[in-house]
């Protein structure tokens, strides 16, 4: 059951790139300023994440669906897949609306 949570993430992810794939707006568009894009936003989160972390303010709190191990204490690998979760469907979001106002 630890890996529901992973689980849940990588299917979202991989629906996402399918709606990405079939109306090419991000990394069927342009792969090269995707990559920037993302994984820029990504690393902006991470250091947010870990000002956090050694803030107290952001803690794992444990949970039965989430892996144990972490990338550092109180980071679960499976925030790297949240975010980018959360910056992809941003990104196709916005994507989706200009793509529509043209």
């Amino acid at each position: 059951m630890e890996w529901l949570y992973l689980a849940g993430l990588v299917f979202s992810i991989s629906c996402l790139t399918l709606v990405d794939w079939r109306y090419s707006l991000a990394w069927f568009y342009d792969a090269k300023r995707t990559a920037v894009t993302l994984f820029s936003i990504i690393g902006m989160f991470i250091v947010w994440d870990i000002l956090g972390i050694r803030l107290g303010i952001f803690f794992h709190g444990g949970s039965e669906f989430a892996l144990p191990y972490r990338i550092a204490p109180e980071f679960p690998i499976e925030e790297l897949f949240f975010l980018y979760l959360l910056c992809y469907v941003a990104l196709l979001v916005y994507r989706f609306l200009q793509k529509r106002a043209a």
